[in-house]
């Protein structure tokens, strides 16, 4: 009897972990079309991936400069690219009048932006976002060639700034020392250049380019089907979990995003990179 009560309670622990694990990561994030966007741009916060320059030429009209290279610095072990901390990420946030529950769009150009869509995608999710989440299908180069105006020059929030409340999602991220188990319960991604790649990387990892990650003239995410064919490609069952990773978390951010854009089993970013691996023992 007790035997038959204890097969039960693992059986019911098992499904309860199962279900806790898929709902951690059940986002509001998916794709959005520049035709549906220009129909309701006040809607939403839209958040301009790419390096500030880019951004002042020319940008979606009402959207907000949020650059990775303004968000990293090096830290005082010298690790480069280094995320700012929550409460300075939060109150950049707050400035521009977003709260956690804020509907947001975000864009880039899958180019000059290093995948930067992807890394504001994974550190809003991060904090603890709660609203929808869309990231523009095809990013600038889509807007401007469907002839939609382009705004030049700085421009603010017409919000009232707000308090960002952080609920950080850890679950999410990878730490160094989950990497150096023998027996990782995932398939690593490296998802640097080839010549990254060949000059060092994680024992066990497997290659594949963030290029490859995006289709097109365009640079659009891969969908659903293309994402399982360049997995299998590289030996990689799409069934399985998979940890991504670059020089230190911005690239491995838009192929986390994509990985979830097409509802893939659950996937995770190492955003120390390679700077954290190669300092982890000074």
């Amino acid at each position: 009897m007790i035997a038959s009560k204890t097969k039960i309670f693992v059986l019911f622990f098992s499904l309860f972990l199962a279900v806790a694990s898929k709902s951690a990561f059940a986002f509001d994030l998916a794709l959005i079309d520049p035709a549906e966007l220009v129909q309701d741009v006040g809607k939403w916060i839209i958040l301009d991936a790419r390096p500030e320059s880019d951004w002042l030429v020319g940008h979606i009209p009402g959207a907000l400069s949020f650059s990775w290279e303004n968000y990293t610095r090096t830290d005082e072990k010298g690790r480069a690219y280094r995320l700012a901390p929550p409460e300075r990420l939060a109150a950049a946030l707050g400035q521009m009048g977003m709260v956690e529950n804020t509907p947001v769009v975000v864009y880039g150009d899958a180019g000059r932006s290093m995948g930067g869509e992807g890394w504001i995608t994974w550190v809003l999710l991060w904090l603890g976002h709660e609203g929808p989440i869309r990231v523009v299908a095809g990013g600038i180069q889509s807007w401007k060639g469907l002839g939609y105006p382009v705004a030049r020059g700085p421009e603010s929030s017409t919000r009232p700034a707000s308090v960002y409340r952080v609920r950080l999602r850890p679950g999410i991220n990878v730490e160094t020392s989950e990497l150096e188990s023998k027996d990782r319960p995932f398939i690593l991604i490296d998802c640097r250049s080839e010549l990254e790649w060949i000059t060092g990387h994680i024992p066990g990892a497997v290659h594949i380019p963030w290029t490859k990650f995006r289709t097109g003239r365009e640079r659009r995410p891969l969908d659903r089907a293309g994402l399982k064919k360049l997995l299998k490609s590289h030996d990689v069952d799409s069934e399985k979990p998979v940890v991504f990773y670059c020089a230190s978390g911005v690239r491995s951010g838009y192929t986390w995003m994509v990985h979830q854009l097409d509802g893939l089993p659950p996937a995770r970013n190492y955003p120390g990179g390679m700077e954290d691996w190669r300092m982890r023992d000074r």
